[in-house]
């Protein structure tokens, strides 16, 4: 955490819940002095970022990772800890340094950079997100919002701009695989659970190796409420913002995510000595609940899904009936208590057809992610910045999970989508267009000078 910066919560709601009001008053802030948008629109800044030398840092920080002899279409394999890792992060960190700021790692692996602002009573304005990848990943997801907020930074350097606020850049570690970096200054993450290995390295190791140290990960941690705000800027890794031809999205919330483990007992036995009627055949059962996942979520109105990922069947051979089969079951909505419902449902299906197939099916919850909600206020700032740019946005859910979802947890948080061609992510083939990526960066520099100056 940075020392000479004592971090507090200022929540900005358009309508306040009991929370937000709560904390509102401790910090001395009313209602109406986050609802003045009209007052920040009219002190809206011409400043833009530049969007040729944006597209240039992307296009070289893919080379960390790029198939041998490959090109930028190829994609990246930048996994945590790997050796692209390391020499992207050091890219980026010497990108932060040509904008004047001195880059720092703490104990979780995360890149820290601090811009002063002029007011030093005023918390900082955190943004920025990840720059590693999956294997045989794209070079958008994590790495736009990354580069954008490294941009941004040296935009205003460039212009000679300065912000009340101080502003911090994070390129958090390892969001793909445990969002390691963003739960290390939640507080949500201890030495145990690097005890894994992830492609191959060792966690722990992994963390030392990019200048971490998984023996003090609570130096790492935020006091909550101890930044103004939070932004991320993201792909949006779905296509709605491509088909609809809306070149922003402001996200009202990350998903809920609730996820089952189901066992289904039957009987193995010989493919062709037993009667069909007599089987007792784990797999039937399997297909038949897959089935009732998906009627059950796509009956009723509403961006839910549900999604059966798993399979393991047993003994998985040509010649005999299959007896047991494990499968996963994942729900996911902005609602958890329309996703607990929709798995009680799907507990009560199973039962039906164990009965129906002479089978036994256990469906045991593993595990429950509450949904992370954009602040309100957040949400308004960002479509007023984008109106300012004359750029049309409409609000929807991530269906994917983000840094953003942890750093919720710490303080108030907003999200910019910008569309996926085709709705394509983790993949080679994943793209956003140029002038999507620049309105995107444009749209969090015009935000965040308008929550500065609100």
């Amino acid at each position: 955490m940075s020392a000479p910066h004592n971090r507090h919560c200022i929540i900005r709601g358009v309508s306040l819940t009991r929370r937000e009001l709560l904390c509102g008053l401790a910090a001395g802030i009313t209602a109406s002095a986050f609802n003045d948008l009209s007052f920040a629109q009219a002190h809206s800044s011409d400043l833009r970022i530049d969007a040729d030398r944006l597209r240039q840092t992307l296009e070289a920080l893919s080379v960390y990772g790029r198939p041998a002899g490959g090109t930028f279409a190829d994609g990246v394999s930048r996994f945590a800890y790997s050796d692209a890792d390391v020499a992207g992060r050091k890219f980026a960190m010497d990108l932060l340094r040509t904008a004047g700021l001195e880059p720092r790692i703490d104990t979780a692996g995360n890149i820290l950079a601090m811009r002063e602002g002029t007011n030093p009573s005023l918390k900082p304005i955190l943004f920025g997100s990840h720059i590693d990848s999956v294997p045989s990943g794209g070079n958008f997801d994590g790495q736009l919002g990354s580069v954008s907020a490294i941009e941004i930074v040296r935009t205003l350097k460039d212009h000679g701009t300065t912000t009340r606020h101080p502003l911090e850049v994070a390129l958090w570690s390892n969001e793909e695989s445990l969002t390691v970096g963003s739960r290390g200054v939640a507080g949500e993450l201890q030495a145990k659970d690097l005890d894994r290995t992830y492609n191959g390295i060792h966690m722990s190791d992994g963390l030392r190796k990019i200048g971490g140290d998984p023996d003090r990960l609570s130096e790492s941690r935020f006091a909550p409420g101890s930044i103004h705000c939070y932004l991320e800027l993201h792909i949006e890794q779905g296509g709605n913002l491509d088909k609809a031809g809306i070149p922003i999205g402001v996200v009202e919330g990350i998903v809920s995510i609730d996820e089952y483990e189901v066992e289904i007992n039957g009987l193995a036995n010989h493919a062709g000595t037993t009667p069909m009627r007599e089987r007792r055949n784990a797999l039937l059962a399997a297909a038949q609940l897959i089935e009732a996942v998906q009627e059950v979520v796509t009956r009723e109105p509403g961006r839910q899904v549900g999604t059966v990922g798993r399979l393991e069947v047993s003994p998985n051979v040509r010649n005999v009936v299959p007896g047991l089969v494990k499968l996963s079951i994942e729900l996911r909505d902005l609602s958890p208590e329309k996703i607990a419902r929709l798995g009680e449902e799907i507990q009560k299906r199973a039962q039906v057809i164990a009965k129906q197939t002479m089978t036994e099916i256990s469906i045991k919850q593993v595990e429950h992610d509450a949904p992370a909600l954009a602040t309100p206020a957040i949400q308004a700032q960002i479509e007023a910045a984008a109106a300012g740019l004359g750029l049309k946005t409409t609000r929807l859910p991530s269906g994917a999970g983000h840094d953003a979802q942890v750093i919720a947890r710490l303080a108030p948080m907003g999200m910019i989508f910008v569309p996926s061609v085709g709705g394509i992510s983790h993949s080679p083939k994943e793209f956003t267009h140029w002038q999507d990526c620049a309105n995107g960066a444009n749209v969090l520099l015009q935000t965040i000078l308008l929550i500065d100056r609100a």
